[in-house]
């Protein structure tokens, strides 16, 4: 079984509560979340959230729309990420994170079957140079690699991030990095700025109405009409590669 895991908190330092912000009348991880679910090589989604006060708002919306949540350390991450994992004991797991609602199922089944055909430790389609949009990454692992970074990753970088003990233990684990056949990587459609946010909320408003499936293409589609999209969080382009 392939599990996704997708975290989530609402204490964000530059976009507080982001994960709950409206698009459409609809918090936005639940836009996400629906996006997830169509992806067809992910066999079970559940959000991962932390046991603080400040996301008790967020466990709660999860129960109330039917979205399996369970929740663990704020600070370690990783710790809350694989004893999330443990409850459920899947073969690979695929981390995502709870800043993306416009995540693209295709994107989310390659990064797998990639990962999977290749029979890689730990593969991720934002690593070494990445082509995809900022806010299409995804990272799938083998249960028994994250079983180990979870008992030998000791730096605080490491248990908050999730993941870095992968690709800095390069001669531990077999490391995969998917890409794509073109270079999208100028694309910011991550949220973690309010001009990111405006810029989600315009493409849900051009997009969903007529097809809530709407996918990659679709958004390029759109930024090819209406240009003036990638000046507004034109400032916030992706960072440079891990």
């Amino acid at each position: 079984m392939i599990l996704s895991i997708l975290q989530a908190r609402m204490s964000s330092s530059r976009l507080p509560g982001k994960v709950l912000k409206p698009i459409l009348g609809q918090p936005m991880i639940l836009h996400q979340v629906a996006r997830i679910r169509s992806a067809k090589r992910i066999g079970r989604l559940v959000v991962a959230t932390s046991t603080d006060p400040s996301d008790d708002g967020l466990f709660q919306v999860c129960l109330d729309h039917g979205v399996e949540c369970r929740r663990g350390s704020l600070e370690d991450v990783l710790d809350r990420f694989f004893r999330v994992a443990l409850h459920y004991a899947p073969a690979h797991v695929v981390r995502l994170t709870a800043d993306c609602p416009l995540a693209d199922p295709e994107v989310l089944d390659a990064t797998i079957e990639f990962h999977l055909e290749n029979g890689f430790d730990y593969t991720s389609n934002a690593l070494d140079n990445p082509t995809f949009p900022h806010g299409l990454d995804a990272e799938v692992v083998r249960m028994e690699s994250l079983e180990r970074a979870w008992r030998e990753a000791k730096l605080p970088y490491e248990r908050e991030h999730v993941t870095p003990y992968f690709y800095t233990h390069r001669d531990l684990f077999s490391v995969g990095s998917y890409r794509g056949e073109r270079d999208l990587s100028d694309y910011r459609w991550t949220v973690d700025e309010p001009e990111d946010l405006e810029v989600v909320r315009r493409v849900y408003e051009a997009l969903y109405p007529k097809n809530p499936a709407f996918r990659m293409a679709d958004v390029l589609a759109l930024y090819k009409r209406e240009p003036s999209l990638a000046l507004i969080n034109e400032q916030f382009r992706r960072r440079a590669p891990k």
